[in-house]
């Protein structure tokens, strides 16, 4: 006699509540289960079982898997997660027997399965071990873009999903770098959810849309929603960007750095600035870092013209645009954050509004190569002489050394500059052992970086051009190998008592 065969579970996405919108397959289903089960809190009453009751025969074995609370408060010895985890685990044995006496179980589920349901906690403990299919349903997320009749995502942008239960600094910095963006799960975390979008800038854009194809549907700008009547069925969409019409606003200069190279060094504010931009200006290496995007306007100049193009990106401000002034690393490292302020500080530009974002800076990113160079004190100075005489360089370089501080050494060579790095190292080998350790940072998170550690005294300048960082070791400086073969270098925080 052979053995009996188990049921057949399904996760059966409903959409975003319109019954019209249910699959086809999503019907077929239903029809031929045996048994319905569905979420309920403890009133009883099913958004879920709402949409699908046209389809429920009266022969149907319905499940009601009634949640034991719905929010984070409760009595269970293991708290709210503890409470959950009983309640999933009672929940898929109550299916199991019937999957085990042979029944077919269709758990249903509002808008897909797997996308923020609650069907999935069923699936992960109970797919394992029955034949299981999943129909996929319209997602809130899709049914509010449509009612908003905007494009949610177009081209290359990318569509961030976000709960509303993020923390508000999580959240504020998500949406500050994203394209376009879907908060769910509102309701109570509506507040925190409209000080994150006002905080990354995003609130304007931002449309809010409640039980989206249900009956009491609403949609309405966000900024204009009473945070007292916002149920957790409803989402905040951030639209496309691409051909949207920007709210009026005031004109603005963002001077925004880049850090030492691509997209994975720059942080969350920078990314959004960026996005934000209707001009992005700067000189046209740093420019080509940066994605283009559909509407954004890009003026590139070569790197010697600082003053003309802060003065231009001003005057692109006066007339309304914003502005992102693009710099490598820190704007305010040696870098355009001086050049736009100070054209900002005169007429006839001072009415014009900026700000700076910061960057990852060329001396951290190297130090962090190779170990914590720069874990003491430490002193940064520009070997270029072509903004400030050699002989303030290299007094500045002699007091630096006596006070033995660790050196970051910026702008060390060009085509043009040649001598500066040798000239430098016999100025500090007055103060310095010749093993003082010296990083040379090359090409920092780029294609063709490299890290090296040599000896003070075998500083060879012809290994030293403008991409490249060096930052020399002090007194207390050290190296060591360790066992995979690497070398690191690092400063004591600790500086011994005179």
């Amino acid at each position: 006699m052979s053995e009996q065969q188990t049921g057949r579970l399904y996760g059966v996405g409903l959409g975003p509540g319109d019954p019209s919108l249910m699959t086809v397959r999503a019907v077929e289903v239903i029809a031929e289960a045996d048994v319905v089960a569905y979420h309920s809190a403890r009133h009883g009453r099913s958004i879920a079982r709402s949409i699908a009751e046209r389809h429920l025969r009266p022969d149907h074995i319905e499940e009601r898997l009634v949640y034991p609370v719905t929010t984070e408060t409760t009595d269970h010895p293991g708290g709210y997660r503890g409470a959950m985890e009983e309640f999933y685990a009672d929940a898929a044995a109550r299916l199991a027997a019937h999957l085990d006496a042979g029944r077919t179980v269709a758990v249903l589920a509002e808008g897909d399965p797997l996308f923020y349901g609650s069907y999935m906690h069923m699936h992960k403990r109970l797919a394992d071990r029955y034949p299981t299919e999943v129909v996929p349903g319209v997602t809130s997320v899709s049914a509010a873009a449509a009612r908003i009749g905007a494009p949610l995502v177009e081209g290359e942008e990318v569509l961030t999903v976000l709960p509303g239960t993020l923390p508000e600094e999580e959240l504020a910095a998500r949406l500050a770098t994203a394209d376009a963006a879907a908060v769910m799960k509102l309701g109570r975390t509506f507040p925190a959810v409209r000080r994150a979008l006002e905080r990354s800038g995003r609130l304007a854009e931002a449309q809010y849309v409640e039980r989206a194809t249900m009956g009491a549907e609403r949609v309405a700008p966000l900024a204009e929603v009473d945070p007292e009547s916002v149920p957790y069925f409803s989402v905040a969409v951030l639209p496309s960007r691409i051909d949207a019409r920007a709210p009026a606003r005031r004109g603005e200069v963002v001077v925004v750095g880049l850090g030492p190279a691509g997209p994975l060094w720059l942080t969350p504010e920078a990314r959004g600035e960026l996005a934000a931009a209707e001009d992005l200006v700067g000189y046209t290496t740093y420019l080509d870092r940066v994605p283009k995007r559909p509407g954004q306007r890009r003026h590139a100049s070569d790197n010697k013209v600082e003053a003309e193009r802060a003065e231009f990106a001003l005057d692109l401000a006066r007339r309304g645009r914003r502005v992102a002034v693009v710099s490598s690393g820190d704007p305010g490292v040696f870098a355009m954050a001086t050049a736009v302020l100070e054209a900002a500080a005169e007429d006839p530009y001072r009415e014009v509004p900026v700000r700076v974002v910061p960057g990852m800076t060329a001396a951290h990113a190297a130090a962090a190569r190779a170990g914590a160079p720069l874990g003491h004190d430490y002193a940064v100075v520009s070997l270029s002489d072509r903004l400030k005489p050699w002989e303030v360089i290299a007094e500045r370089l002699r007091a630096a050394a006596a006070a033995d501080l660790v050196l970051a050494l910026y702008n060390p060579g060009s085509r043009s500059r040649i001598w500066q790095v040798g000239k430098a190292r016999e100025l500090l080998l007055e103060h310095r052992a010749p093993d003082t350790p010296v990083v040379l940072g090359r090409d920092v998170g780029g294609p063709e970086e490299r890290i090296r550690i040599v000896r003070l005294a075998d500083l060879d300048p012809a290994q030293v051009d403008m991409r490249t960082i060096l930052l020399i070791g002090s007194s207390q400086t050290r190296t060591a190998r360790r066992g995979d073969g690497t070398e690191i270098v690092w400063t004591p925080r600790r500086y011994p008592e005179r």
